[in-house]
């Protein structure tokens, strides 16, 4: 692991110290937040494949309505029936925050009240299995909407998971041993220069005390 360029001072190494307990904060509230994405995602996942189950079972159940209605009904007419909609639905976007990741949360807004508006044609002329397939997508919007929402989320707290763990591992396995392999090189250089000084320190003094005294403790 390679050291920082910083020159081997005590000031510095105090920096440091500072700065490595900051990112060994860091690193454990980002390894809890990771470790509580999971748990969540892991949640919306198997709740999305629930709901995914019974969307295609509902789609199955609409297509073979349709094939009913197509049975007893030309293709034309069919046509005809669906061709012009009296109901139009829009989806209302608003988010919510699940440990910082902004979720969408999907509604589907229908701009005429009257609920029979599904229906776009008369009765007089189609089949009650038209009725039955119109019927049965309606009911199945909510679902459809729904999973969208589901599916949405978990791409959004995948992609932060990873981006969290990217994090935790650049702080685990390169900052934090960057910060404790400097803060050990500036210590081994500080006691290296505390030895030298008192070497030169006792030296200067048996120079001093043999200049004035003629003698030196060295003859103790």
């Amino acid at each position: 692991m390679a050291i920082m360029n910083v020159n081997p001072t005590r000031m510095q190494m105090t920096k440091l110290k500072k700065q490595l307990q900051t990112a060994k904060r860091g690193h454990k509230m980002l390894k809890d937040k990771r470790d509580e994405l999971m748990r969540q995602f892991i949640e919306l996942v198997q709740e999305n494949k629930k709901l995914r189950d019974k969307v295609e079972a509902e789609l199955a159940v609409c297509s073979a309505a349709f094939t009913n209605a197509g049975a007893v009904m030309s293709r034309e007419a069919l046509e005809s029936s669906l061709m012009s909609s009296k109901q139009r639905t829009g989806v209302d976007v608003k988010f919510k925050n699940v440990m910082s990741v902004d979720v969408p949360v999907y509604s589907a807004v229908s701009e005429s009240p009257d609920e029979t508006d599904i229906f776009p044609y008369g009765f007089a002329f189609t089949s009650f299995e038209l009725d039955d397939a119109v019927t049965s997508l309606n009911e199945l919007l909510p679902d459809l909407i729904k999973l969208a929402e589901m599916e949405k989320s978990c791409e959004l707290m995948s992609a932060e998971i990873e981006k969290t763990r990217r994090r935790v591992n650049s702080l685990e396995h390169v900052m934090i041993p960057r910060y404790e392999e400097t803060i050990k090189y500036i210590s081994m250089k500080l006691e290296e220069n505390d030895r030298s000084s008192r070497t030169r320190l006792m030296k200067v003094k048996d120079m001093l005390l043999e200049k004035a005294h003629h003698y030196s403790e060295k003859n103790k």
